[in-house]
């Protein structure tokens, strides 16, 4: 199993939420995050924003699913046809263990 997390731009969170459901990947979850990438923030005016508003997409699936959920992702989280810096960031990692709480059961 891998675990995706995918950090993306406020207004394109819905769009890739209902694609990836689309494609038979409806379990996710959202969380509301602030953060920097690379271009350290952003000045509008006068004012400087170190941290900017985001969304987290995380979800775990089999490792046979890996791209293409990354693909999607990244067609639908992606500004204009070559996107643009605070596009966001996929993440894929390894998972060992799941469990089910309320059955105590591994899944695998």
């Amino acid at each position: 199993m891998l675990m995706i997390q995918a950090v993306v731009r406020p207004e394109k969170a819905d769009l890739v939420l209902a694609e990836l459901m689309s494609a038979g990947f409806p379990s996710v979850s959202k969380l509301d995050i602030l953060g920097r990438g690379k271009q350290k923030g952003i000045q509008i005016g006068e004012t400087f924003y170190d941290q900017i508003s985001k969304k987290m997409l995380i979800m775990v699936i089999p490792d046979e699913d890996k791209d293409e959920v990354v693909k999607i992702i990244m067609r639908y989280a992606r500004t204009g046809e070559k996107g643009a810096f605070g596009d966001g960031k996929i993440f894929v990692m390894p998972v060992y263990e799941a469990y089910t709480i309320s059955t105590g059961k591994a899944q695998l």
